[in-house]
């Protein structure tokens, strides 16, 4: 019995606070890193270095998450070929095991040392919770190649681009799976793109003016020979979506058999997405940032300052023209959608030539297509008409920015080149990963930590009391046959038909220009891949999101009521073994909640536990469903963004903060129970529990408040102005929203900081809360 009552009182202690569509639901994010990068190396030349790493990566952990931790505290020194770096990997095999006793205790420290720096101090957690986790974050990261904004989270692209460098080596994997010729064509896109000149870009590459010229012209520096009556500018924009460029046509492809592609307003702009209030003048950042890029284009082909000046001005009016169109529905597809049934607008006919130049006429018109709002169309249409020269110039300069690296510094042109052959060739890079970097250890604690989240979403389910009989066991029913997958969805025979594509992408000799346009229009081939093959392929065949491991991302599936946690989300700040469980639950077990619950948010309560489209609400639980989620659009509606004078959308938000809302209580109440559990265990065997430290070095906070301190550092952030407008239409909150927001409708986050009743994280008692 004493025994019994002093691990209870251990673990209070531990648990205690103290003063201080069909649609693939994802957690949203942009790509960033945490390390320095000096000067660029070939494949050749890291084969080397990789070998030289390897000790410092096993010192630190035998599993991937090392590289994160490594690239906290160094710095790698020259870019290599793939060749010399081969010759650094073998001697570093030699020391794999050379773990010390002390490996877990500095990882901890590092980490918390790490975590401490990005906190600011001098602000109550009470008073504004982000900055006090996240007020220094943006001082501290380390500089790297980045085109948007840098967050915390996807900054862990960048340690899997470092690991990207090291896969490039490994040839004698490739030959044992057959795939040497695949990764020879790897290297060499890789090696090309460190040797090339990249600032700036080129852009009077004769590979590029032709590109142009074939598709619709460029008329600024064409002249007389450009002909205005062969111009057409849906047919250009469609040609650019075979290469990823968002001129006039938004592209993406449903995440179902048979992958059709759909639609979404077109965004004005170059970085600086435009809109009408923020080109107003030329004294406005977003006019002073487009116009510079395109003098930079322009500038290029030898234009005069006054010819440069005809052309900007050109492209300004056109924007100003299209910017009044979506201004009549307040930038709402809904409202657009509205209008176009108001006014009785036909179907815009031009959509065709799309199917035909982009899906070489491949026919979805059996499938529900879902165009973009037709009175758009219809109105830019004779918008274009008016404009026709500037329409021209601008498409042909987007072509030219999705091109371009974009490089800060030439300093960063490794960490460019890495990236793009990451996201460019994924598929083999993805098999040489699982097989080189993700263990069973990791695998099993994932496992565990989501049958943990499992349980506590079930309790939640079963003890909402608004919830009526019949609706709640659909409910449980749907949670009882949710399918979770770990790493990737594994398709064997996809996965291989997809890397042997590869020996269909040309490789010329000698010029950067036309390989950059091959790798373009092959990254779009392969995301349209599916669609492409549909016919050959099974109607159970999933997305290529779910297949693919290597993504700083998890989804929740509706279509077959599935959770996937990627291997490359596995990385700080969402997970590392070393780190204690309070920790662990705080961030990768949030995502997972997060996830779950998505399953039961406005959209996943649309499909039933069979991924059928079926509401399977009574009409009384569905009422108070509507009600309590409609306190997160009020809610979220409150928060103006200072940066563009704008405020955050709550309805087109709502589901994601459901599910960050609902995803955070469930892990918490998780953590707790997991805690618990390991005491009821070791008392059940008559063993001595001796609970891990649930508080990290260095750190003074008690495992809760550490709990939703990893939560809010997941999400640390910084934005350029730019970045505002680029994420306006996103169905994320942006970072720093979604962490207040989920705070301070937590009365745990209360209770752990000690926040009184009133403050701005606890302004009222009463709460948004679906689940």
């Amino acid at each position: 019995m004493t025994q019994r009552i002093l691990w209870v009182l251990i673990v209070s202690i531990l648990l205690m606070t103290c003063v201080a569509k069909p649609t693939v639901e994802e957690i949203g994010g942009n790509v960033e890193g945490n390390t320095t990068v000096a000067g660029n190396a070939t494949v050749e030349e890291n084969v080397k270095a990789e070998q030289n790493v390897k000790v410092e990566e096993n010192l630190i952990n035998k599993n991937p998450d090392a590289d994160t931790l490594k690239s906290l505290n160094t710095t790698v020194a020259g870019n290599t070929t793939v060749e010399e770096n081969v010759k650094v990997e073998e001697n570093a095999n030699e020391n794999e095991n050379l773990i010390t006793e002390n490996t877990e205790a500095d990882a901890l420290k590092s980490y918390a040392d790490r975590m401490k720096s990005y906190m600011n101090f001098s602000v109550s957690p009470c008073d504004d919770f982000y900055e006090y986790a996240c007020g220094n974050w943006k001082n501290v990261k380390q500089d790297r190649q980045s085109s948007h904004k840098r967050s915390n989270l996807l900054d862990i692209f960048y340690t899997l681009s470092d690991v990207t460098e090291k896969l490039l080596t490994k040839m004698s994997i490739a030959i044992d799976l057959d795939y040497e010729a695949e990764l020879q064509i790897a290297q060499q896109f890789y090696n090309a793109c460190l040797t090339a000149d990249l600032k700036p870009l080129p852009a009077a590459d004769p590979a590029y003016l032709a590109l142009i010229k074939s598709i619709g012209g460029f008329p600024a520096v064409e002249g007389t020979a450009w002909q205005a009556d062969k111009f057409s500018w849906f047919n250009m924009s469609a040609h650019l979506t075979n290469y990823g460029v968002g001129g006039l046509i938004n592209e993406d492809i449903l995440p179902q058999y048979p992958f059709a592609p759909f639609f979404s307003l077109p965004q004005l702009g170059f970085e600086y997405i435009v809109h009408s209030d923020n080109i107003k003048t030329n004294e406005t950042r977003g006019f002073k940032l487009n116009e510079e890029r395109m003098r930079g284009y322009l500038q290029a082909f030898g234009l005069t300052e006054e010819k440069i000046n005809e052309v900007t001005d050109g492209v300004f009016a056109f924007w100003h023209d299209a910017l009044n169109i979506s201004d009549q529905f307040d930038e709402d597809e809904d409202k657009c959608d509205e209008m176009t049934t108001i006014n009785a607008i036909p179907p815009f006919a031009q959509w065709t030539n799309y199917y035909e130049i982009a899906w070489n006429g491949q026919n979805f018109s059996t499938e529900k297509l879902r165009r973009v709002c037709d009175f758009y169309y219809k109105e830019l249409d004779k918008v274009c008409i008016k404009h026709a020269p500037a329409v021209a110039n601008y498409l042909a300069m987007k072509l030219l920015y999705t091109m371009d690296a974009k490089l800060k510094d030439v300093k960063f042109q490794g960490d460019y080149c890495k990236l793009t052959i990451q996201h460019s060739l994924p598929y083999l890079l993805d098999k040489l990963y699982f097989l080189e970097y993700f263990s069973e250890e990791i695998h099993s604690e994932i496992k565990a930590i989501i049958n943990e989240l499992r349980k506590s979403l079930r309790v939640v389910l079963e003890n909402a009391e608004w919830l009526d009989a019949e609706t709640r066991q659909e409910a449980l029913e749907k949670e009882s046959t949710i399918e979770s997958r770990i790493g990737s969805f594994k398709d064997d025979e996809l996965i291989d038909r997809l890397i042997r594509e590869m020996k269909n992408l040309t490789f010329v000799d000698g010029t950067y220009a036309q390989n950059n346009i091959n790798l373009k229009r092959f990254r779009v081939y392969m995301n349209r891949f599916n669609g492409h093959h549909n016919m050959e392929l099974s109607n159970e065949t999933k997305p290529l999101e779910l297949v693919m491991g290597m993504q700083v991302n998890a989804f929740y599936y509706n279509i077959d009521n599935s959770i996937n946690v990627m291997a490359g989300l596995l990385h700080p700040p969402a997970f590392h073994q070393s780190w204690p469980n309070s920790l662990k639950f705080g961030t990768i077990g949030y995502l997972v909640g997060h996830e779950f619950t998505h399953g039961f948010d406005t959209t996943g309560s649309n499909f039933d536990s069979q991924g059928k489209k079926r509401y399977w609400w009574s009409k009384k639980s569905g009422a108070v469903f509507k009600e309590r989620a409609q306190c997160y659009v009020d809610h979220y509606n409150n928060y103006l963004i200072p940066e563009i004078n704008r405020k955050i959308n709550g309805n087109q938000t709502k589901d994601e903060n459901i599910a960050d809302s609902g995803g955070l209580r469930e892990a918490l109440s998780a953590y707790r129970n997991f805690i618990k559990d390991q005491l009821a265990t070791a008392i059940a065997a008559n063993e001595t529990f001796v609970p891990k430290s649930e508080q990290m070095p260095g750190l003074d906070h008690s495992p809760e408040q550490l709990f939703f301190l990893g939560f809010a550092q997941v999400w640390c952030a910084a934005y350029k102005e730019e970045h505002y407008w680029e994420e306006l239409t996103n169905e994320h909150t942006m970072d720093k929203y979604r962490v207040l927001g989920a705070v301070s409708n937590s009365e745990d986050f209360a209770a752990a900081y000690n926040c009184s009743l009133g403050s701005p994280m606890n302004l009222k008692a009463d709460k948004c809360r679906v689940w």
